[in-house]
């Protein structure tokens, strides 16, 4: 398997593992349709697979990629937690396997039965997205408020 590239599944899993750290959850977005948690642990335990994994953890994080985890966060469908709120039959497997549970952050199952779930407050990332926006753009909201008064109280000056 030295010589052997790595096919587009296999690079996807490094990916997919590389973004969250959770083997079973890579598998399963990569295609890894029977069993993902036992075909993750035969991935992770391959030279080759582990040397694509460092190779990608190597490279810096890009701002893009941090934008992107914040607007999935702000913007991102709930629709998959709610149907796992309203379904009156359990889910198999396999379809929770394809459910998008990204914005949520907890999820209880209370003693008189039920089921809650919790999610990411959304404000966090908008308020992160705004801060980053504002860092690319140079200025800030308040910079952009005192220039405004600067202006202002020049304009008052040059009436006189």
């Amino acid at each position: 398997m030295k010589n052997k590239k790595l096919s587009l599944k296999e690079r996807l899993f490094c990916v997919y593992f590389v973004e969250n750290r959770n083997a079973r959850e890579a598998a399963a977005k990569s295609g890894y349709k029977l069993r993902p948690d036992i075909a993750a642990i035969k991935l992770l335990m391959r030279e080759d697979i582990q040397k694509e994994i460092a190779e990608i953890s190597a490279k810096p994080i890009c701002t893009s990629e941090v934008i992107a985890g914040y607007r999935r966060l702000a913007f991102g469908s709930t629709a998959d937690a709610l149907k796992l709120i309203c379904s009156e039959k359990t889910p198999s497997n396999e379809e929770l396997e394809k459910m998008d549970m990204f914005n949520v952050s907890e999820i209880k199952r209370p003693k008189n039965g039920g089921l809650e779930i919790k999610f990411f407050d959304r404000l966090k990332p908008l308020e992160r997205l705004q801060t980053l926006s504002e860092h690319e753009s140079g200025s800030s909201g308040a910079e952009n408020l005192y220039r405004a008064l600067e202006h202002g109280a020049q304009a008052l000056s040059n009436k006189n």
